[in-house]
């Protein structure tokens, strides 16, 4: 028992290992078969940090094409998500983009540009608004819309005039939902938590089939509802990526994140999953219960013969060869 144990976790460690999954505890394995609650962070887990265009509104004679154009030419030297989204967008239509001959950003607001000889503002409303730029009814309710759900809405103006918007949705990993249904068969509560609004997180929630949301939680409060989960009782595993996520993962029964998260994340982790794709923890949970049927195989198969060499001596007086024999038969088998 004391060699059967030791190389069976050693055997299987290697054997995730190779798959692309790093454990940093032995003990992980045998804690994974009996998780039956899994708790995900929404944004960089279930979702990509880079969103997505949805859809583009354009006003004021403007086209959609055109419109896209203006937008990605003046967030075209920015590196945030927003601008990544943009830039996408207008690759995938094999739009040309436009040179910039002056800029300027507004911290939290958005930027104003000089392009072709047009200004050209991409921003928030409240960019609009402290540019003087009025907004119509129009674009003022799909912006609510918008928000009710979650998504965010980029508005454009050229030449001091709104020219339009763009609707910019979360874009949830492609594995996501194969994940969320492996994970339901297997009779495994699944929560999501956010710091984002409830419209994005409800609609992530009901278009997964998670069966649990809460949102507008700050980091803090994400552990204690780790805490508040153990407490009823369940064996829980944490998924996360961030900063903020660091100390729900310490306390989970079980952390997981990703590779490319943050540092704190992935040193606070017990486990990382280095291919960064979630499927692997369908993977992982697979593996986990063979372990513990091979760790059951090992203790039976140690046990038995022992109490047979027992039985056999006291019972049947058999001899040392025989004894050896009846030990090592199941072995060889």
């Amino acid at each position: 028992m004391r060699i059967l144990s030791p190389l069976t976790t050693l055997n299987t460690l290697h054997f995730i290992s190779q798959k692309g999954i790093l454990i940093k505890e032995g003990s992980v394995l045998e804690k994974l078969s009996q998780v039956d609650t899994i708790v995900f962070d929404k944004t960089g887990t279930l979702t990509l940090k880079q969103p997505v265009v949805q859809n583009i509104y354009s006003c004021n004679r403007v086209m959609e094409d055109d419109l896209l154009i203006y937008a990605a030419s003046a967030e075209h030297r920015q590196t945030h998500p927003v601008a990544q989204a943009l830039l996408a967008a207008a690759e995938e239509r094999g739009l040309n983009l436009k040179e910039i001959e002056d800029s300027r950003y507004e911290v939290g607001y958005g930027i104003k540009v000089a392009i072709a000889s047009h200004l050209v503002w991409v921003g928030s409303e409240r960019l609009m608004q402290l540019e003087g730029i009025s907004i119509t009814k129009e674009m003022q309710e799909i912006s609510q819309h918008c928000d009710s759900k979650g998504y965010s809405f980029i508005m454009v103006a050229i030449d001091g005039e709104l020219s339009g918007g763009i609707e910019l949705a979360p874009a949830i990993r492609p594995e996501a939902q194969a994940v969320i249904n492996e994970l339901r068969q297997r009779q495994i509560m699944t929560y999501i938590i956010s710091g984002d609004q409830e419209g994005a997180t409800k609609t992530l929630a009901e278009e997964l089939r998670i069966d649990r949301y809460i949102s507008e939680i700050l980091p803090e409060a994400k552990s204690a509802i780790v805490e508040q989960l153990q407490k009823e009782g369940k064996t829980v595993c944490f998924v996360g990526d961030g900063i903020n996520d660091s100390i729900a993962l310490k306390k989970a029964d079980i952390s997981i994140s990703l590779h490319g998260a943050a540092t704190v994340a992935t040193d606070t982790a017990q486990v990382v999953l280095m291919d960064g794709n979630l499927m692997q923890i369908v993977s992982l949970l697979d593996i986990a219960k063979q372990f513990k049927q091979k760790e059951k195989n090992n203790l039976l198969t140690t046990i038995l013969p022992g109490v047979a060499c027992i039985g056999g001596v006291f019972l049947f007086h058999s001899g040392l060869y025989a004894s050896i024999i009846l030990y090592l038969n199941p072995a060889i088998s």
